[in-house]
Formats: structure tokens, sequence, C-alpha cells
């Protein structure tokens, strides 16, 4: 007859006693193991990366809206008639004649009475930067 070993022995025949080998407790004072809620910490990171992702795509779109206007601005400006060099860091008008053709000028809007389209000041990146516009303006 076989020796029989108490329920409360881990024991193996091919191992021997090899509680101290697996993965799960194995008597009565070892602590409980727990499975973690790993569905919630998931949804809790999908969630964060959503909101961290989305709000860079919002300051992207802004950021590309706003190259956009600038890109369109200096569109204007550049197919704008004028007969002299700018000169960087001057301010300069943007007006429409009688025509529909768009001019730039050193004169400012309140000094005669011409359809003002905006005002601009050109950089050294010879880029035109926006100071005023009409709020009517559509490019």
């Amino acid at each position: 007859m076989k020796s029989k070993v108490p329920d409360n022995v881990v024991y193996s025949v091919e191992e021997g006693f090899n509680a101290n080998i697996l993965p799960y407790a194995t008597n009565v004072g070892a602590p409980v193991i727990r499975v973690d809620d790993v569905v919630s910490w998931k949804s809790r990171g999908i969630d964060n990366v959503n909101k961290e992702l989305g709000n860079k795509f919002n300051e992207l779109r802004i950021q590309y809206q706003k190259l956009m206007e600038e890109y369109e601005w200096n569109e204007v400006v550049y197919s704008a008639k004028f007969s002299f060099e700018p000169v960087i860091g001057e301010i300069y008008h943007l007006y429409r004649d009688a025509n529909g053709v768009n001019f730039l000028s050193l004169i400012g809007p309140q000094e005669w009475n011409k359809e003002h389209i905006g005002t601009f000041k050109l950089n050294s990146d010879k880029k035109w930067i926006l100071l005023t516009a009409k709020k009517s303006e559509i490019y």
C-alpha cells in the first residue's frame, strides 16, 4: 500500500515537494491571489490617450488654420499692385480701388477715403504679418 500524503502538503511523484515553485498559494496562511481588474485599467488608459491625442490633433488643426490664413494673406499682399520695394519693418496698408484691384500703400486708412482691406508689416523673412483687417474681409 502506498503511503498517503496529507491534503495540505504539495507533493508530486515526479517533482517531490514543490510548493516553492508553484505560481499559486499552497497553504492556508498564504496571501490571497486576486486577479487584477485590467479591463478598467485599459479603459482608463485608452480614454487618457484618446484625450491627449485629441488635444494634440486640435492644436495641430488650429496651427494649420493659422498657417493657411497667413499663407492666404501673403498671397493677397504679394499679388497686389505696388510700384516700390517694401522695406522690412515698415507698416503698409492694402486697399482695393474702384476697379476691384488690390494695391499696397504707405498712406494710412484715416488719411484718405479708399476701401481699406488690411494693415501689414513686412518681417525679415519677407512674410507679411497682418496687423489689422476688416472683419468682413475675406481674402
